[in-house]
């Protein structure tokens, strides 16, 4: 090979070099474009504090990570959202934990009764080892956990008679979510429990095919149901967290910096959160009392050495226990 030669090669060498480091750092610093889907409503806590995880993220990065906010469901249920989070179709997304459960049997845990003693011990074992634990938990399924929301203390109401103790759930069709652990639960109390969509729960309690659910104060006001239902019995069994998850691919598209923005707003958007949500429980309460229902504090004591039974067969789940003894030790 002559000089000529030799010199040819080596400038398309470095032209080359040259061209793969231009395309990666032009790759780097690409705006990154995410979409974010929430099934709620615009005017709802999470999808308010959405945004403002979405603009923080955009003003931090200095508008190269921009999250749009889908709402309202748009983008498709929570199931269908998880599996375009997989896809790639979806980026972000708020989810029931309860949704999870498909995806790692560890979520099990959060719909588990009387787990966490009241909204102070939710979001101080919130706060710590347990939510880093789950949000690791689905990373082998192409997302992962950036923070947890809580979607409020679910508690019972009736058509007919407030619930004081467990024996007062007896013969009564119960309206539960599809949960192997909430069926269970209903059970042990007493009740009989009847999965229903959650659309279908008004209909339900007007025609009579039930005689009550369980749910936030929310549903009474929001979805009607204290219309029918004129009585609502604070036995506030469950506290089933959502969780804001994010697809391993849309992460890899950022730099560590932009990662660590995501991560903090997220963190920020959960304490602006609590905040909104107690007012939005406040105000379902007395608005439900204006719809005419009748709200009651039964005592809790009953209603946990009824379901005794349950929390002891999961601290025995290989999966589960060592998570839920984190959550219930002091």
């Amino acid at each position: 090979m002559d000089r000529r030669e030799k010199t040819m090669k080596l400038s398309t060498t470095v032209v080359t070099v040259f061209s793969v480091v231009t395309l990666s750092i032009a790759s780097a610093n690409a705006d990154v474009r995410m979409r974010l889907a929430n099934a709620l409503s615009k005017d709802h806590p999470s999808s308010v504090v959405l945004q403002q995880f979405a603009d923080e993220v955009r003003e931090k990065t200095d508008g190269e990570v921009s999250i749009r906010l889908f709402v309202n469901g748009v983008l498709g249920s929570e199931r269908e959202v998880l599996e375009q989070l997989q896809n790639g179709a979806v980026d972000i997304t708020r989810v029931s934990a309860a949704s999870l459960e498909n995806f790692d049997p560890v979520f099990r845990v959060f719909s588990l009764p009387y787990i966490f003693e009241d909204e102070d011990d939710f979001y101080e074992k919130m706060r710590g080892p347990v939510a880093s634990t789950v949000y690791q938990a689905t990373k082998d399924d192409g997302f992962q956990g950036l923070t947890f929301f809580d979607s409020g203390a679910r508690s019972f109401y009736t058509i007919s008679k407030p619930i004081e103790t467990p024996q007062d759930l007896q013969g009564l069709k119960l309206r539960v979510i599809n949960s192997n652990t909430s069926i269970r639960m209903v059970e042990l109390m007493g009740g009989t429990p009847t999965p229903l969509p959650y659309g279908e729960v008004y209909t339900a309690l007007q025609s009579g095919v039930i005689d009550g659910a369980e749910n936030n104060p929310t549903a009474l006001t929001i979805g009607r149901h204290g219309e029918v239902a004129k009585y609502y019995s604070l036995d506030q069994h469950q506290r089933i967290p959502d969780f804001l998850v994010i697809s391993n691919r849309a992460m890899e598209k950022m730099t560590g910096e932009q990662q660590e923005i995501v991560r903090e707003a997220a963190v920020h958007a959960t304490e602006a959160y609590r905040g909104l949500w107690d007012e939005a429980v406040r105000k379902a309460l007395a608005d439900a009392r204006e719809m005419g229902v009748e709200v009651n504090r039964p005592d809790k004591e009953p209603f946990r050495r009824a379901v005794q039974p349950l929390i002891d067969e999961y601290r025995r789940d290989d999966t589960v226990g060592p998570l839920l003894e984190q959550i219930v030790s002091d």
